[in-house]
C-alpha cells in the first residue's frame, strides 16, 4: 500500500541544502527541518545560521535547532511533527530514540558505495587515496556508523584533477538524485533494503584534522598531488615553510605534479620568477596557489612579486 510521507529532514552545510532543495522542488511533503544551532563565525564572532537553515527560512519550513538530540523536549518537540520518515543528508550521529521514531524509519545519503569510506569525510579520502571512482548510497540508519541496510546507491567516477570542491558538487546532484529514488521506493512500499556487503579491505574516511592533513614530501609525487586535490578548497593542506629562519604554517591550494629526477632532499624549494617548487620522492610539487599566515590566498606569481626566498628554504 503506498505511504503518504511526511517527512522531517536534518541536515547543516551546502551538500544537504542541495538535497533538500530537490526535495522542495519535488514536492516532497517536509514538516520540519533539523539543523545544528547558530554559531559564531568571522572576526566579530556574529552568530552565523548554518546553510540549511537559511535555505529552511527562505523556503517557511518549521526549524528545529536542538543542541542535545536526547534532550526530552527536542524529543517531544520532534514527535509533535508527527513524521513517519526521516531524512539524514551530513548531519551528526543519532540516538536511538531518534532514529527510530517515525514508523517507515530514517535514511541517511552517504556519499561513498557503502561498506566503502565510513565516517566524516568520504569525498576527500576518495581522491586522496586516489580512487577513479566513489558515489552515493542512501541506507536506514541503525546502531552504528554508516553501517545500515542500503537502499540504493549509485557510481561517480572520480576524473584526473578532480578536487574535493568538485567532487562535492558531482555528489551532491547525484545524491540528490537518488535521495528522491528513494523515496519513491519507500513511497510505493517496494524499498528492499539489503545488508552492507563484506569487504576483507575496508577504506576508512576519518574526520580531517590539522594532524592528517599536513603534506608528507617525502611521499611520491602522484600522492601528494591527490592529497592537495582531496583537500581543496577545505579544510586545505598544508606544510611548514622553512624561510629567512622562520617557521610559518602554510596552506597549498592548488598545484601540479612535475615528474623528473632530481638529487635534493625532499621539501627543497626551488624558486624563479614566477615558479615556486617543492622536492618530492620522484619530481617536484609545482604550487599554483598558497596561502601565508595572516595573508590571503594568492598565485605563486603574485607571491614571488613581494616575497624572497633564502638559498636554504624548504618545506617540512
Amino acid at each position: 500500500m503506498p505511504n503518504d510521507l511526511r517527512i522531517v529532514f536534518m541536515g547543516t552545510p551546502d551538500f544537504a541544502v542541495g538535497v533538500l532543495k530537490q526535495m522542495v522542488e519535488a514536492g516532497k511533503n517536509i514538516v520540519g527541518i533539523i539543523t545544528a544551532p547558530d554559531k559564531p563565525a568571522g572576526r566579530g564572532r556574529k552568530l552565523m545560521a548554518s546553510a540549511v537553515k537559511e535555505y529552511a527560512v527562505s523556503q517557511n519550513l518549521k526549524i528545529l535547532q536542538p543542541t542535545n538530540l536526547k534532550d526530552e523536549s527536542f524529543l517531544k518537540e520532534l514527535r509533535d511533527l508527527n513524521a513517519n520518515l526521516q531524512v539524514v543528508v551530513a548531519f551528526r550521529m543519532l540516538p536511538k530514540a531518534v532514529w527510530q521514531m517515525p514508523e517507515l524509519g530514517t535514511f541517511n545519503l552517504h556519499a561513498s558505495l557503502l561498506p566503502q569510506y565510513r565516517g566524516a569525510a568520504p569525498i576527500n579520502w576518495a581522491i586522496i587515496n586516489n580512487e577513479d571512482k566513489t558515489g552515493v548510497t542512501t541506507f536506514f540508519i541503525d546502531e552504528k556508523i554508516d553501517t545500515g541496510n542500503i537502499i540504493a546507491n549509485r557510481e561517480v567516477s572520480i576524473e584526473n584533477k578532480e578536487t574535493a570542491e568538485t567532487l562535492h558538487d558531482k555528489l551532491m546532484e547525484t545524491g540528490s538524485e537518488l535521495v528522491l529514488e528513494t523515496l519513491q521506493l519507500i513511497e510505493k512500499g517496494i524499498a528492499a533494503p539489503k545488508p552492507q556487503p563484506q569487504s576483507d579491505t575496508l577504506k576508512e574516511a576519518p574526520k580531517l584534522t590539522p594532524k592528517n592533513t599536513q603534506i608528507d614530501w617525502t611521499k611520491s609525487g602522484k600522492e601528494i598531488d591527490a592529497f592537495i586535490r582531496g583537500l581543496s578548497p577545505y579544510p586545505v593542506a598544508w606544510s611548514t615553510l622553512y624561510n629567512n629562519k622562520e617557521e610559518l604554517k602554510t596552506k597549498i591550494y592548488t598545484a601540479d605534479f612535475e615528474k623528473t629526477n632530481h638529487n635534493f632532499k625532499t621539501g627543497t624549494i626551488q624558486t624563479s620568477k614566477k615558479e615556486l617548487k617543492a622536492a618530492c620522492l620522484d619530481g617536484y610539487i609545482n604550487i599554483k596557489e598558497l596561502q601565508l599566515p595572516g595573508k590571503r590566498k594568492m598565485d605563486v606569481s603574485s607571491l614571488l612579486n613581494g616575497y624572497s626566498f633564502e638559498e636554504d628554504s624548504k618545506f617540512m
